[in-house]
Order: structure tokens, then sequence, then C-alpha cells
């Protein structure tokens, strides 16, 4: 039984002809030797598996050959390349630099350099991975380097060229190695199939290409792998089974549910490929690859950068036509982003699913069942309103509203940021005060006033003029006399009081966790104090209050609990200053030209 040789090693190029992907480099060479303007050092560059060590090879054994083809090829019948062939040859020396990288091994290859070739013209060494030699062996190589015997060539090789040092580089040829293309690489693993007698369909041998990343020893390898899983077949299911690779159909059914706004489908086709083993990871980026690849297929121009079969850009060609190039750059925008984000996900799998909902929204087609919940706010006497609150014109209202008017009014507070308005759920008690009534809801009498109930109240925010939000009103609000007041003692508040610190805690709030838990908070019948030392700790425990009542009041059983804040007395110090309008101030006043300066600019104060 005849030992088993991999494809790597039994189709390794023997001439320049056979190197795959590299022209550029081989005609350089051949073209070296025919002229006789050979470098004393050269130096191959580029990823691995590229042809780097075979290009040296070969280039070593052409150069001692005494029958040099008209084609510059080596002739394979000379005494000097019959020994080259069969590993005996005295003139050509490899050094592995990864295990040979110390000083005493340069030392000795100096010493070797010093003796002329026993037959042949030239020495050649051939120095891999060159780039792990230590810096003391460089510098040891450097006047060898730079002026060896006539018949010394030094050949280089390695993956990393910024790691060799100016001085080595600046003494050599230098020729970067490209990583090879996926046609190219495809074109060879069909040739290496027929020569093993193995059928492969042309699907399966442009995956194998693409996922050897422009090796093409990486391609022969699993080439073998997949023989050996397959047989003499090699089908392009097979392949993608074998090497875990999501299908194209994957990404075709995908991008078409996504288009038509299918959520169920598109969240059960990801959950299908979780099941299967797949990554969400590997997923998304699979198919922001797949949107590029609909992009480049949209102009006839791009699609050679395709890297696929014939029949597969076709496909592409059909589904690009049918999504506009807006879409696409967004779905892409999308993508990238989950991708950025999806390592810090803790819950990575709705970190994708919510992406995918994003992408089905884009099209603005979305077959969801589920109607959109109207927010529907009773509002006092339109009279009363505040000036930011939407006229008329400014919002499409069909719904009138009569309420009776009452003392104080609980809206939910809203933000605007350009053209993106965002909802705080958490109610804010806006006290009504008497104004002049907006020019549109002058029509209607002052006991009545009129405004969309589906409409939230909204507080406008611009880029130059930022609004603060209200604070909450101090005092109390009047509670219907059915809700439960048990009494409770100051320990039992503490309890509910540390729990609730302890929950901000683990939420990561350490801040707010910090400012509650460094005064024990007073109690005075059900109206709780707690002291603060400085303003932003005021306004941090005033926008946590509605939160951390609600969770008092239901551990206690007692839904007349207020709370307050006081400032401590080192918080009324006017050296102090905490928030940004007082840092402002202190500034201002130390350069008095800041604030003639803002104005100039037409700046607003962010608080």
């Amino acid at each position: 039984m005849n030992p088993f040789v991999v494809s790597a090693r039994k189709y390794r190029p023997a001439t320049f002809d056979t190197v795959v992907g590299q022209a550029h480099i081989t005609n350089t060479l051949k073209n070296a030797i025919r002229t006789n303007h050979l470098a004393q050092a050269f130096l191959f560059c580029g990823p691995r598996g590229v042809g780097k060590t075979t290009c040296a090879r070969i280039l070593a054994k052409t150069m001692n050959c005494r029958h040099v083809s008209p084609e510059t090829e080596a002739c394979n019948t000379c005494e000097s390349c019959l020994s080259f062939n069969n590993g005996q040859s005295l003139n050509i020396y490899e050094l592995d630099a990864a295990s040979n990288n110390s000083v005493d091994d340069i030392r000795g290859l100096v010493e070797q350099v010093r003796y002329a070739p026993h037959a042949g013209e030239y020495k050649i060494y051939i120095i891999d991975e060159v780039h792990m030699l230590s810096t003391s062996a460089f510098n040891a190589f450097l006047k060898t380097l730079e002026e060896p015997p006539s018949y010394a060539i030094f050949i280089l090789a390695t993956t990393e060229k910024h790691k060799i040092i100016p001085t080595i580089l600046s003494r050599c040829q230098i020729f970067d190695f490209n990583r090879i293309e996926v046609d190219d690489i495809a074109s060879h693993l069909a040739h290496v199939a027929r020569q093993e007698g193995v059928n492969a369909e042309e699907e399966a041998l442009h995956i194998i290409a693409q996922k050897a990343d422009g090796a093409l020893r990486d391609a022969l390898s699993i080439f073998d792998q997949i023989v050996s899983f397959a047989g003499t077949t090699i089908r392009y299911k097979d392949v993608i089974s074998n090497l875990s690779i999501l299908d194209y159909d994957y990404y075709f059914s995908v991008t078409d549910s996504i288009c038509a706004g299918d959520i169920p489908t598109v969240l059960l086709t990801f959950n299908k490929l979780l099941i299967e083993g797949f990554d969400g990871h590997q997923f998304i980026n699979g198919l922001a690859s797949h949107f590029r690849d609909l992009l480049v297929s949209k102009d006839t121009v791009t699609l050679p950068l395709l890297e696929v079969s014939k029949n597969t850009r076709e496909r592409y060609r059909e589904q690009a036509g049918n999504i506009a190039t807006g879409h696409l750059l967004k779905f892409l925008a999308v993508c990238s982003q989950c991708d950025i984000d999806y390592r810090m996900a803790k819950n990575q799998r709705l970190h994708v699913e919510l992406a995918l909902l994003r992408l089905c929204s884009i099209t603005g087609q979305t077959n969801a069942t589920a109607a959109p919940i109207e927010k529907k706010t009773p509002v006092e006497n339109a009279s009363e309103l505040p000036r930011t609150v939407p006229t008329a014109a400014q919002v499409k209202s069909e719904t009138v509203s009569t309420v009776t008017p009452s003392p104080e009014l609980s809206v939910p507070e809203s933000r605007q940021h350009d053209d993106k308005l965002e909802i705080i759920e958490a109610p804010v008690h806006v006290p009504i005060h008497q104004t002049d009534a907006p020019p549109a809801a002058q029509t209607e009498p002052a006991s009545t006033g009129t405004l969309n109930q589906a409409t939230p109240f909204l507080r406008a925010r611009s880029m130059t003029q930022l609004s603060k939000p209200a604070a909450p009103e101090k005092a109390t609000t009047k509670l219907p006399a059915d809700l439960p007041a048990t009494t409770f003692s100051h320990e039992e508040l503490m309890t509910a009081w540390n729990a609730y610190a302890e929950s901000m805690k683990l939420a990561g709030k350490l801040q707010l966790y910090t400012t509650i838990t460094h005064t024990t908070p007073e109690l005075k019948g059900t109206e709780i104090t707690l002291e603060v030392q400085n303003h932003a700790q005021e306004e941090m425990v005033t926008e946590e209050s509605v939160h951390l009542l609600e969770t008092i009041r239901k551990k206690l059983n007692n839904y007349s609990i207020v709370l307050r804040t006081r400032l401590a007395q080192q918080a009324t110090d006017p050296e102090s200053a905490y928030t940004n309008r007082e840092k402002y101030q202190k500034l201002a006043e130390k350069h008095p030209g800041l604030d003639d300066f803002r104005k100039q600019l037409g700046l607003e104060l962010e608080l």
C-alpha cells in the first residue's frame, strides 16, 4: 500500500508556469534569469499558502540549471536539477528561522557562505519565516547580506514584513505576493480533481476556494478533507455540511422575507439556523456580505467583483433588480452596527433579532398584525396649556376631549431630537398655571379644552435651545382615600430602602447607589427626607423618585409616603460648582471675555 501524500505536496508547482496566481512575480524572476540581472538578496512576502517558498525553490533550481529552456524553465535532466529533485543538492540550503533564530545560527550560516559551490554557479540560501530572527541575529546578518560573495544569493520569505528591520529591507529586492483569486483556486482544484479521478460540482469547488481565503495550500487541504468525507463525488451539499457553511439559499430566502416585511418567517429562519448549530454572529456577517454582493450586482461594471459561480451570479442579478439601492445601503448599515455591538450584547440572540426587525421595517412593508397602541392623555383647559404644546396645524387630530379641570396633571414627558421623538413613560407632575391661550386654542371657550387625545404632551427641543425637564412637584399629591396606609417603623423603612439601593447597584447605577446610601434617610410621619451633597445628586434623586417611591410604597404597603431632598450645609458654599451652569459661571468670572464670545457665536447654555 503506497503512503498517502497530501495534495498540497503532491501538486506543488515545480516550474514557474505552474505557479498559480502570481504571474507578476514569476515573469519578473524569469526575465532576471534570462538577462542575468539577479539580485544578491530577495525578500518574498505575503499571506500564507500563496507560493513564497515554492517560488524560492523554483528560482534556486532554475539558477543552477545547466540547460535552461527557452521559456526560462529548469530542464529537470541535468545533474543539478536531478540532485535538487532528490533533495541532495549541496548548493541549496534551507533554514527555518522560526526554530533557528539565534545569533549562533546566523553565525553558522555566515561561515558556510565563505565556501564556494561544489558544483554549479550559485550557492542559494533560503531562509523561511525570516521575521522570527532576533534583533541580534539580524544585526549579525547585515554585513554578509550587504556584501556577499559573487556566488551567494539569499532568498528570504516572510508573512510579516513589518517585523523586519529597515536595514534588512533596504538590502533586498522585495516581491509582494497577492492572495490568490477564487476563480484561480477553483480552476486549480478542478485540475487536481481530474487528476485524482474525483467528480466535483463547480459550486462545491467555489465554496472551497472561498473558504481558503486566498491561500491555495489551505484550499488543497480542505479538498483532501472533503474527499475523505464524500468519496469520489463532491457535491455542494457535502461541502457546506462538512465545513459548517451557511447555504446561499438561506440568505436569498431571508432577503426576500425582509423585503416583504415577513417578520415571522425571518425570525423562524433565524431560529432554525441556531438549532442547526450556527452562530448568530456568523449569520449576521454572512447576511451583510450577501447585501454587499447584491449591491455589487446592481451594475454590470462591478459584477466581476462577485466571487461566485455563474449560476449563483445570475441569482444575485435577479434579486438585486428587485431591491432599491437605498434599501441595500440601509441594510448594510444595520448589519454593520449589529456586528460591532454583538460582542458587548448580553442577550446576543435578542440583539440579532432586533436587527432583523429593523431590516424588515426599512422597506415600509410589514405584515405584523399587532395594531399600534395610542396613548390618550386628557388635558385641562386649552387656554392653560404651555406654549410648547403643538398647535392644530402641527398635529393631525380628529378627537376632542372635554374634562373637568384638576389641580394637577400627570402626563408623560417627551423628548424630541431632530426628527426623532422619544416618549418617556415615567409620569411627571406638571402644575398648570394661568397663561395666555395660544392662538390655535382661542377658538374654544375657556371652560373646555380641545386637543388630540392620541397625542402625548410634547416638549420641543431644538439644536440651539434645550429645555430642562420639569422637576417633580415636592408637594404631596392627593391620593384616593381607599389606598392602604399601613404604619411602619424606621427599621422597616431602612430594610426596604437598602434593598432598593442594592438593586440599583446590581443594575450598574453606582452613582445613584452611592447617593442614596451616603446618608441615612430621615423619617417624620410618612415624609422621608434624604440629605444630598450637591445639586447634581439632588437632580439624580429627583429623576429616580418616581420609581423609588413606587417600590418603597409597595414594600411598606403605604401609599401616602412622600420623598424630599435637602442640600447638605457644604452644598450651599458659593465656592462650589456642580451643575453645568455653575461651572460656566465660574469660568465666566475668571475669563470675562468668555460670555461675550458665546453671545457673538449665538450659543445657548445646555442644562
